[in-house]
């Protein structure tokens, strides 16, 4: 099966040839723009009969040709999550979006209302039911998504990147109940995510995409990692890349492997305390030689209420100084989109003062604010409306920047942004992380003193990432302030510097990203989590490589000692 989308030369799928069985858990990786996308609306009938384009080749649904199924029978069978939540919503209440599809399929009340039930109290969404959709945080929005689907029970669940704006503990919540309905009800579910520390564990098949093909497809751990080292190393989670960067021949596929791999090399006690502690990240390092000047943002004692409704924001009060990079972190819904609305003048504060490089913001335009302050939202498109990424950034260059040889500069943000290629199309037509890119390139372009990013990873593959990690670090060693809210704790982890916890609206506690991820039980990263009670102060990737190889080299130091005290001559 090959697809292509209309007006576009290149297909985005090219000769698929796949069997999916009944009750298959299969994960679709690959970097953003492979095609796993648009291989989710092929199986779900989107392409061609909504999208458009030209499809070759045929897809079968029970062994029927998926043109001769009739809609309302396709939709029984097939249910999809899209990447954007909000394109997905129709209701004005959680209530009335969940019983949408059961009403428009005929369920009886009774059942609609049982059904309802079940879905809340299983996503806990319980109490948000009569909430109006509007006032939802990103993360509520894709549980809603999630629960109206699940509402009506497909036979097979297609999911497309459905954890991307969930913090931690709701991602974990959500994936669980999944594949607990994949075990216990025999929900085929096919997964396409791009934060794979999240769901590798939970897949029973692994199917890797590349230019809009399938490049590796595998059942067996095993094989994959050892072809992700020779193809591909990004479609593996980080526990596998941090063995896989230290050349083991059998890689762990999960946490608990891990562990159980480091505990044979070294089990307890057998750490000298030089392993204890390890070398700070760049951020970090930057921090240490920076003497910062006067905050460039000062919030002080700041409360808010949307019409109607209760606190969002309780008595919040913190600074950002030039060159520090600060990462709101805590639950869905505590209010951090909130904080980033009311900095860049959205919104405004009921109580409290914010000041904006030493200038109270109050009664200050957003227009003369954006001068200063740079904001991205957690929806890309809201950016963009022109025909071609390079007018996106070019119109931020003329008339938010104010900038002369218009030209010139664009370039220069197109290759900062690896957009060169994707210049002259139509940025809507783009995959969703590279809308996340050119929307954060036009953000960019204006050179703000301030930079607020609201979930600036979503979509992102581990690749994309390094390159917005690298970016930032470049801008924050330039002076620039940022402050992010993310739920990503890897990306957190690799390049922040200082985490702000906000929960129910209050700002519970911040530090360093050492004090606060390598406490934490749910926001630490994946190596942090194999080194917990072993080695102490191990946040990043580069610093978990470094300490593994020192543990494999004074392995391999001891080895002889001990068979030389020994001295029976056995092995």
């Amino acid at each position: 099966m090959s697809y292509s989308y209309p007006d576009e030369k290149e297909p985005a799928l090219k000769k698929i040839n796949l069997t999916l069985n009944e009750g298959e858990f299969v994960l679709l990786s690959g970097v953003s723009g492979c095609g796993k996308t648009t291989l989710l609306r092929a199986i779900a009938g989107l392409v061609p009969d909504f999208h458009g384009g030209h499809l070759a080749g045929a897809i079968y649904l029970d062994r029927i040709p998926l043109t001769r199924i009739p809609h309302r029978q396709r939709l029984l069978k097939t249910g999809i999550v899209f990447q954007e939540a909000e394109r997905q919503l129709l209701m004005n209440t959680v209530e009335a979006e969940i019983a949408f599809a059961l009403e428009n399929l005929g369920f009886p009340p009774a059942l609609i209302k049982r059904r309802i039930m079940e879905v809340a109290a299983a996503l806990d969404l319980t109490d948000c039911l009569p909430q109006a959709t509007a006032t939802l945080s990103g993360g509520q929005k894709q549980k809603v998504v999630l629960a109206s689907i699940l509402a009506w029970e497909p036979e097979i669940l297609l999911l497309d990147e459905p954890t991307s704006q969930l913090d931690p503990v709701a991602a974990e919540q959500i994936l669980n109940s999944i594949r607990r309905l994949n075990e216990d009800s025999g929900l085929t579910v096919i997964l396409a995510e791009q934060r794979l520390e999240r769901c590798f564990h939970l897949a029973d098949r692994v199917l890797v995409m590349k230019n809009g093909a399938i490049a590796c497809d595998e059942q067996s751990f095993d094989k994959l990692s050892h072809w992700a080292v020779k193809n591909e190393t990004s479609c593996l989670p980080p526990v596998a890349r941090l063995f896989a960067g230290c050349a083991f021949s059998k890689i762990p596929a999960s946490i608990k492997e891990g562990r159980g791999v480091l505990r044979s090399l070294a089990p307890q006690g057998d750490f000298s305390p030089s392993f204890s502690a390890a070398s700070p990240g760049l951020g970090n390092k930057l921090d240490a030689e920076r003497s910062f000047e006067q905050p460039v943002v000062e919030v002080e004692k700041v409360w808010f209420r949307y019409p109607e409704g209760k606190e969002v924001l309780k008595d919040i009060s913190f600074n950002l100084k030039a060159g520090e990079f600060a990462v709101l972190m805590g639950p869905n819904g505590a209010g951090k989109s909130t904080i980033l609305k009311n900095l860049n003048g959205l919104l405004r504060p009921g109580r409290g003062k914010i000041k904006i490089c030493g200038r109270d913001s109050k009664g200050v335009p957003v227009a003369e604010l954006a001068n200063s302050i740079a904001y991205l939202s957690q929806n890309p498109d809201d950016y963009l409306f022109l025909p071609t990424v390079r007018e996106e950034v070019k119109f931020s260059l003329q008339y938010l920047a104010g900038k002369d040889d218009i030209d010139s500069r664009s370039d220069q943000v197109l290759q900062r942004f690896g957009l060169c290629r994707l210049a002259q199309l139509n940025p809507r037509d783009l995959s969703s992380g590279e809308r996340q890119k050119v929307a954060l390139a036009a953000v960019l372009a204006s050179e703000p003193r301030v930079l607020l990013l609201d979930e600036p990873t979503r979509g992102l593959d581990y690749r994309h990432k390094e390159e917005l990690g690298r970016i930032l670090l470049e801008m924050q060693a330039e002076g620039t302030a940022i402050l992010m809210v993310s739920h990503d704790v890897e990306f957190v982890a690799e390049y922040a510097a200082k985490v702000i916890f906000i929960t129910d609206g209050s700002l519970l506690c911040s530090g360093s990203k050492y004090d606060m991820l390598s406490s934490s039980t749910f926001y630490s990263p994946q190596v942090t989590k194999v080194f917990r009670g072993i080695a102490q102060g191990i946040v990043t990737l580069e610093q978990a490589q470094e300490l593994l190889q020192r543990i494999l080299y004074h392995r391999q130091e001891a080895i002889p000692r001990l068979a030389g005290n020994a001295g029976t001559g056995e092995k």
